[in-house]
């Protein structure tokens, strides 16, 4: 691709899914302006690296992108959750243009007008109302809010995207009806802690669709579930008032599906954690939703070999998975993160024994889920299809998020990419289902 008068950028976007939508906020300004985001390095007249700074293994990678970036072009910008970090990443290298924390998009493209001042052309203006979107057409995170008020011990994101702020309900609406409109037939509803959207604007309103809706979490699902789409919940604490949203999923306004965020069964080492719930009120309240809603899937993720677990706190981890019975279940070992409070805690766990942890853990939950994906075979059921493939269609069904969930094998020729299809479920394993179009 040559470069148009306007400049050529390069861009990096690393990280979770809350990154990647700070990323397509980049992209579509920098299309807006006539800026041409071209694939290679030798393209670039500079580059733009969204970075993960969370643990040290994504600090790594983000570090490592910064260097490819200027060994091979020499111009970069670093933006994101390391560049809160900035005294870190100027240390390591000391020749980048610019950077910043995460969110701050007017900074970012403060920096790419000091290299290449915008040029507006009436073609590449003709950016969709739903802005430039880096997943499948199909799907999209609706991004709520930014921040966190939680203070968790092993955790650095509030001092990288500072305290909680909720969009406003009518332009979070307007956002998702754009989107829908453009084709998504699928709404990720993210947040660092999605259940606390509102709580720091309480009682402002919105007339989205000439009816008042309250800036809350309730508000919200029901608005969401008022459009043409899937709408999925991610990172959702279990605060009490989560049970309001059951109802909603009961009677299909929103897809029966909760990522919640649970991290461990030992109410010692929640305590340590410093996280926001109890495990036996969470028990409880898991009884409740399934009476409510006896479809609903629950995924969740947990740190094994949190400073000063012991056995006692690993096997009370594993009663709880049996008792819970979650279908969807990510973990990883405890890994220090600078700057973290719990790296001051006593009681390391060692690596060797970390890792057994993991592998006992997993095996336990793969039990688990083995048990409750057989349960769904001989049964219908909708499912939206991601891929298409000369030897099979991969789809997934109201259970199944994308790249951290599992997925509906369909046989080759069953439909198209943003599809949805009826279909009989015939097979199942520990992570995936096989089905059949009705």
């Amino acid at each position: 691709m040559s470069q148009g008068s306007s400049g050529s950028v390069g861009f990096i976007s690393l990280g979770c899914p809350k990154a990647l939508v700070d990323s397509e906020r980049i992209l579509t300004q920098l299309r807006v302006e006539g800026y041409q985001v071209v694939p290679s390095y030798q393209q670039a007249d500079v580059v733009v690296v969204n970075t993960c700074g969370f643990i040290d293994a994504a600090v790594e990678e983000s570090m490592g992108a910064i260097d490819e970036a200027l060994t091979e072009n020499g111009k970069v910008i670093v933006t994101g959750c390391l560049g809160a970090k900035a005294d870190v990443i100027r240390e390591r290298f000391p020749d980048l243009l610019s950077i910043t924390g995460p969110q701050d998009y007017a900074a970012v493209m403060d920096a790419v007008h000091t290299q290449l001042p915008p040029a507006h052309d009436p073609y590449l203006d003709l950016v969709p109302d739903s802005g430039i979107k880096l997943t499948p057409r199909h799907y999209a995170y609706l991004k709520i809010s930014e921040g966190c008020n939680h203070k968790c011990s092993f955790c650095i994101i509030p001092s990288m995207r500072g305290k909680l702020r909720s969009r406003g309900i009518d332009d979070v609406m307007l956002e998702a009806e754009r989107l829908v409109r453009g084709g998504v037939k699928e709404l990720l509803v993210i947040a660092q802690d999605t259940s606390a959207y509102g709580v720091d604007i309480k009682y402002r309103s919105g007339q989205w669709r000439e009816r008042e809706w309250q800036t809350r979490m309730y508000d919200l699902c029901q608005a969401l579930g008022e459009l043409d789409a899937w709408t999925r919940l991610h990172y959702v604490y279990p605060y009490p008032h989560v049970d309001e949203v059951i109802p909603l999923m009961a009677e299909g306004k929103i897809l029966p599906y909760l990522d919640i965020p649970l991290q461990h069964g030992s109410p010692r080492v929640l305590k340590a954690m410093r996280r926001p719930a109890a495990a036996e009120n969470t028990l409880e309240r898991i009884k409740t939703w399934r009476s409510i809603c006896p479809d609903i899937t629950l995924r969740s993720t947990f740190i094994v070999g949190f400073p000063g677990e012991t056995d006692e706190d690993f096997e009370i981890l594993l009663d709880f998975l049996h008792e819970a019975q979650l279908d969807r279940v990510g973990a990883f070992t405890y890994s220090p993160v600078d700057g973290a409070p719990a790296n001051a805690l006593a009681d390391p766990v060692p690596e060797e024994l970390k890792q057994e942890r993991l592998q006992r853990f997993m095996h336990t939950q793969a039990e688990i889920s083995e048990k409750r994906l057989a349960a769904k075979v001989g049964q219908t059921m909708t499912v939206l299809i991601d891929e298409v493939h000369d030897e099979a269609v991969l789809a997934r069904s109201p259970a199944d998020a994308p790249e951290i969930d599992g997925q509906v094998v369909l046989p080759a020729g069953a439909g198209r990419p943003g599809q949805f299809v009826e279909v009989k479920i015939t097979e199942a394993d520990e992570h995936d289902l096989f089905a059949t179009p009705i």
